[in-house]
């Protein structure tokens, strides 16, 4: 009778390894197209139009842009308030700074557009790596578990079973000193 209840254990021990690592390679396929996707991302292969963009909107909102852009319209100013006769070729309104002002804003607009539809394309693709990464952790977590429900399941069904060996012998027990009582 005892290496009976030692068979169905080492059975039973069997089989509750055998799901574990059930368990285990299901996480580790769902996993693996993931940690691929996170690892090896999609090389970026830009155009010359939108490196241009880039560099483009990038000197167009840096302080480099900003300060020479001002010492070029002082610069500018000044010279055509001090300039005398023939050198004077922007007189006071600064027609021609205004339409230089006027063309370079609606040339550099839409080049900055177009970066920033770059860079709403680059932080999409971002998300979709963080929801990547989530989503690897709540399969990991799920299967952590499906883990702990398994141990849980087995350790119930131990305690069942020892609990209805521990109900046997206090039944023989039971009815051994019934029998003694009955003498």
């Amino acid at each position: 009778m005892i290496t009976k209840d030692k068979y169905a254990f080492s059975q039973d021990v069997k089989i509750h390894i055998e799901k574990l690592h059930e368990i285990v390679r299901n996480s580790i396929e769902a996993e693996e197209l993931i940690v691929h996707k996170l690892s090896h991302p999609d090389i970026e292969n830009l155009s010359r139009g939108e490196r241009i963009s880039d560099m483009v909107a990038r000197f167009g909102g840096s302080w480099k842009f900003i300060i020479s852009f001002f010492v070029i319209l002082i610069l500018w100013i000044t010279f055509n308030i001090l300039a005398i006769g023939i050198y004077e070729f922007d007189p006071s309104p600064f027609i021609l700074l205004n339409l230089i002002l006027s063309c370079l804003a609606a040339l550099q607009a839409p080049i900055i557009m177009m970066s920033q539809n770059r860079l709403e394309q680059k932080d999409r693709i971002r998300s979709e790596n963080d929801y990547l990464i989530n989503l690897k952790a709540e399969m990991q977590i799920r299967s952590l578990n499906q883990k702990v429900d398994l141990l849980l399941e087995e350790e119930i069904k131990t305690l069942f079973d020892v609990q209805q060996k521990q109900y046997d012998l206090l039944r023989s027990i039971n009815s051994k000193l019934s029998v003694k009582k009955s003498k």
